[in-house]
C-alpha cells in the first residue's frame, strides 16, 4: 500500500512510527473509545500519543476521499494546527491507499491528562465546583467563538476538562466536522444543544457568557430552545426504535 502523511515540525522524528501505524495499532488489545472510530493509546519514548482509526470508507467514500474531499483523518490534523490552543497537541496524520484509493488513516496527538469530561458535571448534582465548571466553560466557548470557531459535535464527550489550582483547562476533541466564520447570536446559541444539559445549568451558562459578550435579551431563551429543540428530535428518533429516552 501506498501512503501520504504530514507530521508536526516537532514531531519529525517520528517517521517510521507514522509507517508502521497499523501493526502498531493492531498491537494494543485496548481501546478508550470504539464505535465507527477506535481510540487507542500508544506509548512511544516514554510519551503517551492517542491515535484515532478511522473507519475503512465504503467504495463511494472512497472515491470521494481520494480525489474530492480531505480525509477526516487529515482534516482532524488540519483544523488541529488552526487551532492549536484549544486542542490537544496534533502529531500527524497518515493515510494508506489500496488500489489507488483511500483505505485506511489516522490522526494522532498527544494525550491531554484530563480530569473529567464536561459530562460529569452535567450529570452530578453534587459535583464539586459544579457551577464554577459552567461558568468557566461559558468563558471557554465564548473564546471559540471569538475566534470563529464552531464545532458541529459540541457534545459532553468531546470536551476535556483539566483542573490545575483554581482554574480550569480546557481542549475539545473529534473536530474534523468544524466551521470557522464569525458566528450570529443564534449560531453561538445553537452550539450549547448538543450538551444535553438541564435548563438550569445552561441558564448558568448562557448568563456567564452574556457576562462576557454583548447579546440582546432573547439570548438564553435561544439557548434553552435549541438544547430542547435537539432533545425532542433525539428522543424522538430513539422512540422510532423502541429505545428509552431522556429528559
Amino acid at each position: 500500500m501506498t501512503n501520504r502523511y504530514r507530521l508536526h515540525p516537532d514531531f519529525l522524528d517520528y517517521e517510521d512510527f507514522l509507517q508502521n501505524l497499523p501493526s502498531l495499532f493492531a498491537s494494543v488489545s485496548s481501546n478508550i473509545h470504539k464505535a465507527r472510530n477506535e481510540l487507542k493509546i500508544l506509548t512511544l519514548d516514554n510519551n503517551d500519543f492517542v491515535v484515532k482509526s478511522f473507519k475503512v470508507p465504503h467504495l463511494l467514500n472512497k472515491i470521494v476521499y481520494t480525489f474530492l474531499r480531505s480525509s477526516k483523518a487529515r482534516k482532524s490534523y488540519e483544523y488541529s494546527l488552526k487551532i492549536i490552543n484549544f486542542v490537544p497537541k496534533p502529531v500527524g496524520f497518515i493515510e494508506f491507499y489500496k488500489y489507488g484509493l483511500l483505505n485506511e488513516s489516522y490522526f494522532i496527538s498527544e494525550k491531554f491528562d484530563y480530569d473529567f469530561t464536561i459530562r460529569e458535571p452535567l450529570l452530578d448534582a453534587s459535583f464539586e465546583q459544579r457551577e464554577e465548571i459552567m461558568r468557566a466553560f461559558a468563558r471557554f466557548t465564548l473564546e471559540l467563538h471569538q475566534n470563529d470557531i464552531f464545532h458541529n459535535d459540541y457534545s459532553p464527550g468531546n470536551i476535556l476538562i483539566k483542573k490545575e489550582s483554581d482554574s480550569y483547562i480546557f481542549k475539545i476533541v473529534d473536530i474534523n466536522r468544524m466551521k470557522f466564520a464569525p458566528l450570529s447570536q443564534i449560531e453561538r446559541a445553537k452550539n450549547f444543544s448538543k450538551l444535553w444539559a438541564h435548563d438550569a445549568l445552561l441558564k448558568i451558562i448562557a448568563d456567564e457568557y452574556a457576562k462576557h459578550y454583548r447579546v440582546d435579551a432573547h439570548f438564553t431563551n435561544q439557548v434553552l430552545y435549541y438544547s430542547n429543540k435537539n432533545k425532542k428530535i433525539k428522543n424522538f428518533k430513539k422512540r422510532l426504535k423502541g429505545q428509552e429516552v431522556k429528559d
